[in-house]
């Protein structure tokens, strides 16, 4: 393929914005090469600036559960934003999706909505702290939870050792109240919770991990955290940013039938817009400002064009259940085409998946945490993205990402996806 256009446009950017692109993964970094700039997308494809049609399997990194530029979410937009695009007052749209929101998913009461994922898991935290007087937090390495200081934190020597800063401007002020646990790992968090008796506000974790491919929580694992945090008098957190309204409706947490305390959305929930959200039960959701304490706010939190995306969304959603059901399926017939393919190669892999997330690994070795995950074998990584965008197919440029399937995607664009691995050399 030609990608002329895309490779000058990167050129420009790159004078103005930082690296050229406005979020880091876009750039290729993993696996060389410059991005592609999309021109258009509709359904399963989006077609580049030098005209090239791609099948897409990142879906805007997961919100376009039902494809690109979908009819009712479009439609609505366009009606809301014939109205006006912003004023920094209530609207009746934000009640109405907080309403839909609420009897979709289960244990939660309230919502608040934000801009963004980052920013919903940057509150979810300040308020799981407010609310527990209590400052320490512990996530697990490999989940990613937006670029707040909080999260952006590497392992100490040990297991039971803080955290220290994994990127300049994050302080090791910050970086002390937060613990860094092993993914699929009771007995890490065991020890971080033994050493750090009554300090420990939260334990937040991705349900279904999406920031070290798709990794899936092992039997027991997810009751067991439930089971500390009623123990211990730790709030769990689950960043459903990716899984909210994807796996089900009611999320990762209908799914695994576990309850969190606060669930934080992002993605799905604005229909492919910016915003973001935090829930809880009543008791925790009082704490939050203007009823209670804990300080947040937003000039462009409940933006009317996103939450009439959001309400579009999360209406189809409601309305054909079905769906999810049919991503599944789908995902199924990839993950069951790519293990015949592998297979005939005779080179070492791992597939993980979970509904309409997946994600291929070159390794022999299980794929459980961030640990194995790392040990997947580049070179192939590399050669695999690029010979599959060579055939037209659009794959999450990093091994570290899951990918995410969409309804508009057909078993045609997944036989071609499937022949196009077969296609390739290692």
């Amino acid at each position: 393929m030609r990608y002329q256009r895309s490779s000058a446009l990167f050129v420009e950017a790159k004078k103005y914005i930082p690296g050229g692109v406005n979020s880091p993964v876009r750039a290729f970094k993993a696996v060389g090469g410059d991005p592609i700039f999309v021109k258009e997308a509709k359904g399963a494809y989006f077609y580049d600036e030098d005209g090239n049609r791609f099948i897409d399997y990142i879906a805007s990194w997961g919100p376009l559960i039902l494809g690109h530029a979908h009819a009712p979410v479009i439609n609505a937009v366009i009606e809301k934003a014939k109205k006006g695009t912003s004023f920094g007052m209530p609207t009746e749209i934000e009640t109405e999706l907080a309403k839909l929101a609420v009897s979709m998913v289960p244990n939660i009461d309230k919502i608040r909505f934000v801009n963004s994922g980052t920013e919903a898991c940057m509150s979810a935290v300040r308020l799981a702290r407010g609310y527990t007087g209590k400052d320490k937090i512990i996530k697990f390495a490999g989940c990613y939870h937006g670029h707040s200081d909080s999260f952006l934190i590497q392992a100490g020597s040990g297991a039971v050792t803080f955290g220290s800063p994994n990127s300049p401007g994050v302080t090791q002020g910050t970086a002390k109240d937060t613990l860094l646990a092993k993914y699929n790992d009771l007995e890490s968090v065991r020890a971080l919770v033994t050493a750090n008796t009554d300090e420990i506000a939260a334990i937040i974790i991705e349900p279904i991990a999406g920031n070290m491919g798709c990794i899936v929580p092992q039997e027991g694992f997810m009751a067991g955290l439930r089971d500390i945090c009623d123990q211990e008098g730790i709030l769990l957190l689950f960043d459903e940013v990716m899984t909210g309204f994807r796996l089900g409706k009611g999320g990762a947490q209908e799914a695994l039938d576990i309850n969190a305390d606060i669930v934080m959305f992002g993605k799905v929930i604005g229909g492919g817009l910016p915003v973001g959200a935090f829930a809880a039960r009543e008791e925790i959701m009082s704490h939050l400002a203007p009823e209670g304490p804990v300080y947040q706010a937003g000039t462009l939190s409940g933006n009317p064009l996103a939450m009439s995306a959001g309400l579009a969304m999360l209406t189809e959603l409601e309305k054909h259940p079905e769906v999810f059901e049919s991503l599944a399926d789908k995902t199924e017939h990839l993950h069951e085409g790519f293990d015949n393919v592998l297979k005939n190669k005779g080179i070492p892999y791992q597939i993980n998946r979970y509904g309409s997330m997946i994600s291929l690994h070159f390794t022999d070795t299980p794929v459980v945490d961030f640990e194995s995950s790392a040990k997947g074998n580049n070179a192939h990584f590399k050669k695999y993205f690029h010979g599959m965008l060579d055939k037209g197919i659009y794959l999450p440029p990093s091994a570290f990402e899951s990918y995410f399937l969409n309804d508009a995607l057909s078993y045609g664009d997944l036989d071609e996806t499937i022949a196009a691995l077969d296609s390739l050399t290692f």
